[in-house]
């Protein structure tokens, strides 16, 4: 089979067929391996016509440079990358009329070729849309796709890092580089900026707990934040112990008060589960307004027909006013953990309340066993201290030192 996509030549070209006669299709298209955008086409008459693709203010458009063999291959290439440095300055190779500020930007490519494509293509659709728009877009989006530079990537990296955490910074970085990645193929651009740029190191054995206390101290705080909704979600988040994307995705139409029972359709193991739901979870929900405008349990108050994206700012907040520092968003899930451990549950059990596809992922909280295992393994010393000491069971002595 041939392939689409090869180094032209003027012996390769010469030796493709004529497109299919029977083929719905008025012709075959090849591409060039050096030059981005030039292209062959074939007709069923076996004619060969080179052409340049391209976008232009927002719009996929192509340029017929020649018929082959008339016009060879590095006349071809030639005029296809005068027409390319055109459309890098802003200028429309088919008119040769500048248009400042309609060349690609990378806030078009995005809204109009990437989004597209990712919400075919990914679950996560979403929230690349929401890292777009909240960070990548004010600091990219009026820059011409072409022009922005690797060292201008690094810098957003790493203020990311500052401003988030690593893993965040990490996660916008991918997805820089999957757009770009995406351009270069579909010959928007001819490289990929993120190439060369590493990744922050994430530690993801972490592990930060609230205590008692601590919960004490963040739910009166959560009394004086304004963002109710982002409250309630935090609630929710420590008092079921979910993920931060599956919580804020949660659709009334998915939650079974009256058996108290909450239904996830699709987990991060692609599958569907049932989470159970504790009584104060079940008052939680009970107590949030609900609205024939929105399905989810945590609207946005800017657009009540989407989620609420991230309650970190109210996050933030109340944890400054409660005095509680190292907290993350994810911590929420780990303390719902901690507290279960610290009541006597089973690691099996954990294993199951928080989805853990391998038992190897709860284990991380076996430490939190300790005190557990501790007050347990007392009881057992206090038994046979009495039965040495010949004393009757139930009865108390005094501590001998």
């Amino acid at each position: 089979m041939r392939k689409n996509k090869f180094r032209f030549t003027n012996r390769a070209l010469s030796q493709l067929p004529a497109h299919e006669a029977d083929s719905p299709s008025r012709s075959a298209e090849y591409s060039d391996a050096d030059v981005i955008g030039l292209r062959v086409l074939v007709n069923k008459q076996g004619r060969k016509y080179f052409y340049f693709r391209f976008v232009f203010d927002g719009q996929k458009r192509a340029a017929k440079l020649g018929e082959f063999p008339a016009l060879d291959v590095a006349e071809a290439r030639t005029l296809a990358l005068e027409m390319r440095a055109k459309v890098d300055r802003g200028i429309n190779p088919q008119q040769g009329v500048s248009s400042p500020g309609t060349a690609l930007t990378f806030e078009v490519f995005g809204k109009n070729e990437y989004m597209p494509f990712a919400r075919q293509t990914k679950r996560s659709a979403h929230d690349d849309e929401c890292r777009l728009r909240v960070q990548i877009y004010p600091r990219f989006g009026t820059r011409k796709l072409s022009e922005v530079q690797t060292r201008e990537i690094q810098q957003f990296h790493a203020d990311m890092k500052e401003s988030h955490c690593a893993a965040t910074a990490n996660r916008h970085l991918s997805l820089i580089s999957r757009m770009y990645k995406l351009a270069v193929q579909w010959g928007r651009v001819e490289r990929n900026p993120c190439i060369g740029i590493s990744k922050f190191k994430e530690n993801n054995q972490r592990q930060r707990f609230l205590t008692p206390e601590e919960i004490q101290r963040m739910y009166k705080a959560m009394e004086s934040e304004p963002n109710k909704t982002a409250v309630a979600a935090l609630k929710f988040l420590l008092l079921t112990g979910a993920r931060r994307e599956e919580a804020l995705k949660a659709r009334w139409e998915n939650v079974d008060l009256e058996n108290g029972v909450w239904f996830l359709p699709q987990t991060k193991s692609g599958r569907g589960r049932y989470v159970q739901l504790n009584s104060e979870a079940q008052a939680l929900l009970r107590a949030l307004p609900r609205s024939d405008k929105s399905p989810w349990l945590f609207p946005s108050k800017r657009d009540p027909s989407k989620p609420i994206y991230s309650p970190r700012d109210a996050f933030d907040r109340v944890l400054t006013a409660a005095g509680i520092e190292h907290l993350r968003l994810h911590d929420l899930r780990h303390s719902h953990a901690s507290i279960a451990i610290n009541a006597g549950v089973p690691l099996s059990v954990i294993q199951a309340l928080l989805n853990h596809q391998s038992p190897v992922q709860t284990m991380r909280y076996s430490h939190l066993m300790n005190s557990t295992l501790r007050n347990a393994t007392e009881s057992i010393a206090e038994v046979v201290s009495k039965a040495v000491r010949g004393m009757p069971d139930g009865a108390t002595g005094a501590k001998q030192h």
